[in-house]
């Protein structure tokens, strides 16, 4: 049998940033909040916990990278809410949004998390921010509680 190496569920002792969007905020507020319930309850303490508040989803990359080129979090989770609207201008966003994000971990070596939601519609942003489809900001979070604990035993 291979040897199967995976990252654990155990939050304590890491140190967590969160860049969040305030465009949309009444989404990535849940977010947020479904973020630090699954921090918390995976033995992440408040203290090690820090949120930085940029003004929209396109400004996510460019802070997440200064904060992960400080070396001062195990990772960084990224929260925002893209929603189409009647332009594909939402495209442009999502797209550079996401690239942003994927090479900051590439570059750092830091696991930056992608919590970026890019929905057709209000109602489905609603739904992945707590309803029927969970709570992605939750989703995230747990995520980067398993790849720094993954990052550890690589």
């Amino acid at each position: 049998m291979p040897k199967i190496i995976q990252g654990d569920l155990e939050g304590s002792g890491y140190k967590f940033g969160i860049v969040i969007s305030r465009f949309n905020e009444f989404i990535t507020g849940r977010l947020l909040e479904g973020a630090i319930d699954a921090l918390i309850r995976n033995g992440v303490k408040d203290k090690d916990i820090e949120i930085v508040k940029v003004p929209g989803s396109f400004e996510i990359p460019y802070v997440a990278k200064k904060m992960a080129l400080e070396k001062r979090y195990d990772a960084i989770i990224c929260l925002g809410a893209i929603i189409q609207g009647d332009t594909s201008h939402h495209k442009y966003i999502a797209s550079e949004v996401t690239k942003g994000i994927a090479g900051i971990s590439m570059e750092t070596g830091i696991p930056v998390i992608l919590g970026v939601l890019t929905t057709e519609t209000i109602e489905q942003g609603i739904e992945r921010a707590g309803s029927k489809s969970g709570n992605k900001g939750w989703d995230a979070a747990i995520s980067a509680i398993e790849m720094v604990n993954l990052y550890e035993k690589i």
